[in-house]
């Protein structure tokens, strides 16, 4: 296993992380997974031995129970791993049950801890903006808790590029805790990210962990054009997750991957988690299983090695449009490319043909 240092931090995270939205199975959680204590165990397990050193979580999967049930899996290991999880989204009925004003990010931390059966986070993420809570506040509460030893990094998920700014900027114009990461939805099929988050990302130094890096069951290899998708899938239930604009694409996308998968005689998840883990800015991926069978050949990603030329069409193949400002940067800037967008520019000119 290979570790990249954390953003700024001195955090060494290894570039498979284990996450848990399939431990648990209230609600509509249940369709994605339903692990119970004695399997999430053994998964854990088979992670950290492969050198995994994470395990994400959040409060929000199956309304805590993947928080309570990974506490139990972890006993007697928690000191051999980081532990992440989030605040932010609804959790109850309440007016006050979601969000990250300061008395809701501290309660639900607290709660946390204690279904994880821990004293510290090693790493909270906000897990989506708040636009009426002043930031300020959030910062405040975020700053207390790593003051009082309960949590020792912050992170932003799921944020635009001018909300991860306007967090960072405000934290250092109030002396308070920063955020050193960020985890963020991107596949070959879903490369929005490229457009500001990573550049921001890259440019102000955080670290990107991806979840969902086979695009919650889409890239599983197991949709496929004019194939019913098995109902034992995540895909093949009535998940909302994720939002496909362009359906033929993604199926383009996903002969592609196939096609490479055949010529290494490997799987569709194996070709993906490499070609992730080959582009700029990301320091690691969060992956997830529901068996044994499916970590092992996720965590056998960190082995395979593609070729220039697959890398290149699976690139240029999956590569979205050169939307304004691109096109007009392209055209007429190029001569003074930033850092944080300079790996990115040669895909927009292809995108405009040449």
């Amino acid at each position: 296993m290979e570790y990249r240092t954390l953003g700024r931090s001195g955090l060494k995270v290894s570039r498979l992380v284990l996450g848990t939205l399939n431990v648990g199975a209230r609600e509509q959680f249940a369709q994605i997974g339903g692990l119970g204590t004695d399997e999430a165990r053994r998964l854990f397990d088979i992670a950290l031995d492969a050198g995994v050193n994470m395990i994400d979580t959040a409060n929000m999967y199956s309304f805590g129970q993947a928080e309570e049930i990974t506490g139990e899996a972890l006993r007697g290991r928690r000191d051999d791993v980081l532990l992440a999880s989030k605040v932010r989204m609804q959790v109850g009925d309440g007016p006050n049950e979601g969000g990250s004003s300061a008395y809701s990010v501290l309660r639900e931390v607290e709660r946390s801890l204690r279904r994880l059966q821990t004293d510290h986070l090693d790493l909270l993420y906000l897990h989506q903006w708040d636009g009426q809570t002043p930031v300020e506040e959030t910062l405040t509460a975020l700053d207390r808790l790593v003051a009082d030893g309960k949590v020792r990094y912050v992170g932003l998920s799921n944020f635009n590029g001018w909300q991860i700014m306007k967090t960072l900027y405000t934290a250092r114009l109030h002396g308070l805790t920063a955020p050193v990461a960020q985890q963020v939805y991107y596949t070959p099929e879903a490369r929005e990210a490229e457009y500001e988050i990573l550049p921001a990302a890259l440019d102000q130094g955080l670290g990107t962990l991806v979840w969902s890096p086979l695009g919650e069951g889409l890239l599983s290899g197991k949709v496929r054009r004019g194939q019913p998708v098995p109902a034992t899938t995540r895909q093949g239930t009535d998940w909302p997750e994720p939002h496909v604009v362009d359906k033929e694409r993604a199926y383009d996308i996903i002969e592609c991957l196939a096609g490479i998968a055949d010529a290494h005689g490997t799987s569709v998840p194996r070709v993906v988690l490499a070609w992730l883990l080959g582009r700029p800015g990301v320091t690691g991926l969060v992956i997830g299983a529901r068996n044994e069978e499916q970590l092992r050949d996720d965590l056998a990603a960190t082995e395979l090695r593609l070729t220039e030329a697959e890398t290149a069409r699976l690139t240029e193949l999956s590569q979205l449009p050169a939307y304004y400002p691109y096109w007009h940067r392209v055209m007429n800037a190029t001569d003074r490319p930033d850092p944080a967008e300079a790996p990115f520019l040669d895909g927009w000119k292809r995108a405009m043909g040449g």
